[in-house]
Parts: structure tokens; C-alpha cells; sequence
């Protein structure tokens, strides 16, 4: 029966590969972040620290917890740019950002990355809407199993 044992993979599982991915995108494929996309990776990553504490530090299910309500965390930002790229609501900032830092021998050669557009989809899905998807369901997983009592 799944309990905490699989929790606790998943809470650093989930954001490692989701993180993977993201790195993968900018550095593999040119896909830059925008500001909201680096939102998103902040929760990953303490989402990975404690799903890693999870291993070493007790009580192992408040850990867990804790590293699935913060893949939740980056799954609702997710959401939110998702929708600000499908234009169905205005995002909190200007939200451009040069891409890559300011190359400093010719400033207008790096690029613009703007919030309100997604660079790639997968069947009408951005990668924001992707995070929105996996980390939601996989950050809910977490909290379900890790509340699940051991059976003896």
C-alpha cells in the first residue's frame, strides 16, 4: 500500500525533474525565463530541499508535507502565467526580462522574454500550464500520501 515511503520519492522526484526540464528548455533549446517562470522554480526548489530533509530530518511526514504544499505553491503560479499567456487575465507586472543578462559588448542582442507569451506548447499547453498540471496533481499525491497511516 503507498504511504509515506512514496511520498517522500515523489517530493524529490517531482521537482527535480520539473526543474531538469526547465534548465533542459533554456539552456538545451533557448527557451528562456521570464520573470513568472522563475517564480515558478523558487517553490520547486525549496519543494526539493524538503522533500530531500524528508530523508534526514523528523518527523518525515511534516517534511514531505511541507515539500508538497510547495510543488502546490509553484503549480498555482503556474497556473496564474498560464492564463496570462492565454490572455484570459493581465499579469501583476510589465513582466519582460532580457534573456541571459545584459550582454555588455551589444546590449540589444540578447533577447526579450515577455510573460504574456509562451515560446513553446505541447497539445495548446504552455510550459507554464504544464508546471500547473503536474506539479498541482503531483504536489495533491504528496499531501495524500504522506497523511496516509502506515498499516502494520
Amino acid at each position: 500500500m503507498a504511504g509515506l515511503k512514496e511520498a517522500r520519492l515523489l517530493a524529490v522526484a517531482i521537482p527535480a525533474a520539473l526543474l531538469g526540464g526547465a534548465y533542459v528548455s533554456q539552456y538545451g533549446f533557448g527557451l528562456y525565463p521570464c520573470e513568472m517562470c522563475w517564480w515558478q522554480r523558487y517553490p520547486h526548489f525549496a519543494g526539493l530541499a524538503l522533500g530531500l530533509a524528508s530523508f534526514i530530518a523528523a518527523p518525515p511526514r511534516v517534511w514531505s508535507a511541507l515539500a508538497g504544499l510547495a510543488i502546490i505553491t509553484s503549480g498555482l503560479i503556474g497556473g496564474f502565467h498560464a492564463g496570462v499567456e492565454y490572455g484570459w487575465w493581465q499579469g501583476i507586472t510589465g513582466c519582460a526580462k532580457v534573456a541571459g543578462g545584459l550582454d555588455v559588448l551589444d546590449p540589444s542582442a540578447a533577447p526579450l522574454v515577455r510573460c504574456d507569451q509562451a515560446p513553446w506548447s505541447l497539445f495548446g499547453i504552455s510550459l507554464a500550464g504544464w508546471n500547473f498540471l503536474f506539479s498541482s496533481i503531483g504536489g495533491i499525491a504528496i499531501l495524500v500520501l504522506s497523511a496516509k497511516k502506515e498499516q502494520a
